[in-house]
């Protein structure tokens, strides 16, 4: 000490300022404690705030978790602290948090998100399997079954084709369509296929054998532009279904009988979208800049969104996905009937749902995307604003906890799916983008564009993991099979690939 003195005497520095700098190095800190509170994503905080280690690792973070809910089977969890996941330390993540937002101190207490993680892990697709011929003009609108066994493609020749997965080889052509088929989708129980287009007529297809199910649906007076049905939550029959159109109305069938249900027709302009939600209501959207949500079973609109300046594309709900797949996960249980089946699609159905009401995201020419709750009122909960282009397409991850977008300006953004808070781009395609699907564990997005490429990205690394080169012209039609297995995707050179890890 003496020795450090004498220096600091020689170099004419304040001996007191320097004693206190040197004894600082020389004490090592102890390890620091932070005050924590654990909060599930709708914000409800799960108990009393906590005293923990800032070193506590994840592994850490569940085993208090477990020990709190005192859950009978082990679930892994993921948190997130400001947006960010806490991959190795809460320090770690506390110090990127104060990085970018300066209302969190380390002295507060830390508000900790956690989500249970999908008990599987599907893997990236990293190479294409199959190039399936016999469409002989560009393939517009692909479909995997709920059950992820079959597929199904729409092509401006008119047909649709139903494909086996075992052998990657044509199984049926349905021939009836006298138009482009611009969009085909599966029935819920994976009996029926559906499919619409130019000619204003929608056809219902055996999912098995190809063949016709009773007459063509007419009514439309213009192009079909969606197809939607009602999900196995509300009916196992797999029988009724909407269809919007150019002809600016949406109409409900009863797919059994060849009939018109119900006709909506208070929209002003071609209706681009319908989705069917779990909530027994029907949303549209329109190019007369609204959304409207019509009540199934009275036929009545119960309400009407505003807020865009411009046409509104596309639309997705918070339970899209579970509403599709139906009874249908990972596990691949058996069931005895269509009731039983019923049943476990609403058990899913259960744990995904918002207890506020479905979350409804519009995207728009206007560049903008709106995030609604229809249940609370026609105002809407957030603006979603920094795309450059119109937006083509916005889904949902399966877990509704992320919501991604597409658009024209070529790229992908990536938002939180419950306050529309924007998280991340992801850049790479050098041309428009048209389509994106998830995978089923909410971890992976694939997208399809007009630059002919796939591109599949990481939603915890936030970054491009593949590109996947192989189509000759623009991607038109993507999806990834609801058991992670497959991705297909269709294109203007008229070739349907299959990819796989």
């Amino acid at each position: 000490m003496e020795g450090l003195r004498k220096r600091q005497k020689q170099a004419h520095i304040n001996p007191e300022e320097q004693l206190k700098a040197a004894l600082k190095q020389e004490t090592k800190i102890e390890k620091a404690e932070v005050r924590i509170k654990f909060q599930d994503v709708e914000g409800n905080q799960l108990a009393e705030e906590i005293m923990i280690d800032s070193t506590a690792s994840k592994m850490d973070l569940n085993k208090l978790i477990d020990q709190i809910i005192g859950a009978e089977e082990k679930q892994i969890y993921q948190f997130y602290l400001d947006d960010k996941e806490v991959r190795t330390s809460i320090k770690e993540a506390l110090d990127k948090a104060m990085k970018t937002n300066k209302n969190i101190k380390s002295e507060t207490i830390i508000p900790l998100t956690y989500k249970p993680e999908a008990m599987f892990r599907i893997r990236p697709i990293t190479r294409a399997s199959s190039t399936l011929e016999g469409h002989s003009e560009a393939i517009l609108s692909v479909a995997f079954s709920p059950d992820g066994k079959s597929l199904a493609s729409g092509s401006g020749d008119t047909t649709v084709r139903i494909w086996d997965l075992l052998t990657e080889t044509p199984l049926e052509t349905c021939v009836g369509h006298k138009h482009w088929v611009l969009f085909v989708s599966y029935s819920p129980d994976c009996k029926k296929i559906a499919s619409g287009g130019m000619d204003h007529a929608i056809f219902v297809w055996n999912a098995e054998d190809g063949k016709q199910i009773g007459k063509p649906l007419k009514g439309h007076k213009n192009f079909v532009t969606s197809i939607s049905w009602q999900p196995m939550i509300s009916s196992y029959e797999s029988r009724h279904m909407a269809s919007s159109s150019k002809d600016q109305s949406v109409r409900v069938w009863d797919t059994n009988n060849s009939t018109c249900l119900k006709i909506f027709t208070s929209h002003t302009a071609s209706v681009t979208k319908v989705l069917w939600g779990g909530e027994g209501l029907i949303y549209s959207a329109s190019q007369d800049r609204t959304i409207k949500v019509w009540d199934f079973d009275s036929g009545s609109m119960t309400q009407e969104l505003k807020g865009h300046a411009h046409w509104v594309n596309t639309l997705a709900l918070s339970t899209d996905y579970v509403l599709r797949t139906g009874c249908y996960d990972h596990t691949q249980k058996e069931f005895e009937d269509s009731k039983q089946m019923q049943k476990y699609a609403i058990e899913r159905y259960e744990k995904i749902k918002d207890p506020q009401g479905e979350r409804l995201v519009s995207g728009s020419d206007d560049l903008t995307m709106y995030m609604w709750q229809p249940k609370q009122g026609n105002k809407h909960m957030a603006r979603l604003s920094g795309h450059q282009g119109l937006i083509n397409m916005v889904t949902f991850s399966p877990d509704g906890f992320y919501l991604a977008s597409a658009s024209f300006d070529k790229s992908i953004k990536l938002w939180d799916g419950r306050s529309g808070k924007f998280l991340t781009s992801f850049r790479g395609h050098v041309q428009s983008v048209y389509q994106i699907a998830w995978s089923a564990d909410s971890r992976l997005i694939v997208s399809g564009s007009k630059d002919s490429t796939l591109k599949v990205w990481d939603i915890e690394k936030r970054k491009l993991m593949f590109d996947l080169p192989g189509h000759a012209d623009e991607i038109y039609a993507v999806d990834w099979s609801p058991d992670g297995e497959k991705v297909a995707s269709g294109s203007k050179d008229r070739m349907l690939r299959i990819w796989r890890n």
